[in-house]
């Protein structure tokens, strides 16, 4: 069964956007600066789609209870509108009230996460700006609105970022994935908003990592990084000790120019182990990966 999108659809998630117990889609349209809203019946049926407008070329988009009215709000970025887009769930309007964060001249963000930086119970947004080479965070304050960005330096086109608690400290960290430096770079949090200066994780020659997520991958406990590696058709494997420190690099291989784009982390067949797909761009396909130990 097919739906009409806007024009060059290019993310999309899923969830419960007016809480009727159905899940319901949204998904960027980068080519002509919108999302959209489908509504599901819960039968595999979904509404025509609901048009919003956005930024310059909208990539990446996340859900989440930004200002907890239990009705899920949406976030999404900008690539060529050097910003990411709030808008907020109500009952019966929708969305309404885009609010912009701007992150900063040529910035080009790539990709977000939603989490808690600061312990005052506001939901906090961490965008990974490839064009300028940081990461940017935006404190959220009790008004719904967000403080100025703060950012920090990462490598070379910062692509995906992810966050975790990786040194066990009930504090959440950061890790992205710098494409054309070849190598991830692991934020430690302070617990009051702000962040360590990046330490280095080298992926390998002409690696281009860009993607990159967060689980437990030998069932020790502690999180572990893995990522996507488009210039060595690879998946890259970093098992973290706790600390903030990871083991070096394991790698999964896919197969000759496949260029693996994006990756995702679930227990695929019900065995209580993590496992990962990925998206292979030049291949057309997907692999699997199980987790056999």
């Amino acid at each position: 069964m097919k739906y009409s999108a806007g024009s060059g659809p290019y993310a999309v998630a899923v969830d419960d956007f007016n809480n009727d117990n159905q899940l319901d889609i949204v998904v960027t349209n980068a080519n002509n600066n919108t999302m959209s809203i489908l509504l599901g019946h819960g039968n595999g049926v979904f509404e025509k789609q609901i048009i919003y407008a956005t930024g310059t070329t909208p990539s990446s988009v996340a859900v989440g209870d930004l200002n907890k009215d239990t009705y899920l709000d949406i976030v999404v970025t900008n690539s060529n509108g050097e910003s990411a887009s709030v808008y907020l769930g109500y009952p019966k309007e929708g969305f309404l009230n885009q609010m912009r964060l701007m992150t900063g001249n040529g910035s080009r963000p790539k990709s977000f996460a939603i989490g808690y930086f600061n312990k005052d119970g506001q939901m906090d947004i961490a965008v990974a700006n490839s064009g300028t080479n940081n990461i940017g965070i935006f404190l959220r304050y009790d008004n719904g609105s967000f403080a100025n960005q703060i950012t920090y330096s990462t490598g070379s086109s910062p692509w995906s970022l992810a966050i975790g608690d990786f040194n066990d400290d009930l504090v959440l960290d950061i890790v992205v994935a710098n494409r054309d430096s070849d190598n991830i770079g692991v934020f430690l949090g302070r617990g009051n908003g702000s962040f360590s200066s990046q330490k280095v994780f080298t992926i390998g020659f002409k690696s281009q990592p860009n993607m990159v997520a967060i689980g437990d991958f030998n069932n020790d406990t502690l999180l572990d990084i893995i990522c996507a590696n488009y210039g060595t058709n690879s998946i890259g494997v970093l098992l973290g000790y706790g600390n903030g420190s990871f083991a070096n690099v394991k790698f999964f291989r896919t197969s000759y120019g496949s260029h693996p784009f994006s990756i995702s982390v679930g227990d695929l067949d019900s065995d209580g182990k993590l496992d990962f797909v990925v998206a292979n761009e030049d291949a057309e396909n997907l692999n699997t990966f199980l987790q056999t130990c």
